[in-house]
């Protein structure tokens, strides 16, 4: 019949089913190639169909990106430009002037200035309790004198008033004092003498005297000599 001649001719195959068979075959390979992508796929790469975004969260992601912005800014400018930054964003914001913020400079004092409060002749022991930092950086600068030899400001010895201090190093190596005359307006070097002074003076309201060592020329020391 017409039915066994088309099997012979198709080599005895049924093509019934081969329709649903091919769909079965592709349905089989999609999946497949699903399996494959979502291997291959990389933890942080999105999906290749992706929702749009809520306009919320494109919103706190535009925060986000603004924060870190203002954040780099802030960290490429020294401190006193980020004072002056703040600053100006609080007068902005709360009303004000610049005058409000500047300090006053009444108290301001200067190293040489703590010097002059806590310097002292000579140290001693209990000069040394309850040391501030004010009277570490006296106690620090007298610590770097030369003591053994003093200079001498004789320029109000008409009125009985005498200066002495201890040399520096810059003195002491161009021989101030030692081989140049002591007294603080004189630089002669011919006839010095070595002398020994009973020194007294008043120091914080306490009255103290000490044994210090000059070398003079004989017209510094005549100016001295009459007058202690």
């Amino acid at each position: 019949s017409g039915t066994s001649l088309d099997s012979m001719l198709t080599g005895g195959y049924d093509s019934d089913f081969s329709d649903d068979d091919g769909e079965g075959d592709s349905s089989e390979k999609a999946r497949e190639r699903k399996r494959e992508a979502e291997i291959l796929q990389k933890p942080f790469e999105k999906g290749r169909q992706s929702k749009v975004a809520h306009r919320s969260l494109h919103s706190c992601e535009v925060d986000r990106e603004e924060a870190r912005n203002r954040r780099a800014h802030l960290i490429s400018m020294n401190a006193f430009e980020r004072h002056k930054k703040f600053v100006g964003d609080y007068i902005l914001y709360y009303g004000g002037q610049m005058a409000d913020f500047r300090r006053s400079a009444a108290k301001d004092k200067t190293d040489l200035d703590m010097l002059r409060e806590n310097h002292r002749f000579l140290w001693r022991d209990e000069d040394e309790d309850d040391m501030t930092w004010e009277k570490e950086i006296a106690k620090k600068y007298y610590d770097k004198l030369f003591k053994e030899y003093c200079i001498a400001d004789l320029s109000r010895y008409k009125e009985n008033k005498f200066g002495f201090r201890w040399r520096t190093e810059n003195e002491v190596v161009s021989g101030k004092g030692q081989f140049q005359c002591g007294n603080k307006h004189c630089g002669k070097e011919e006839g010095l003498k070595s002398w020994e002074v009973n020194f007294a003076y008043v120091e914080h309201g306490e009255k103290r005297n000490a044994l210090v060592k000059l070398r003079l020329c004989p017209e510094s020391h005549l100016h001295l000599i009459f007058n202690i």
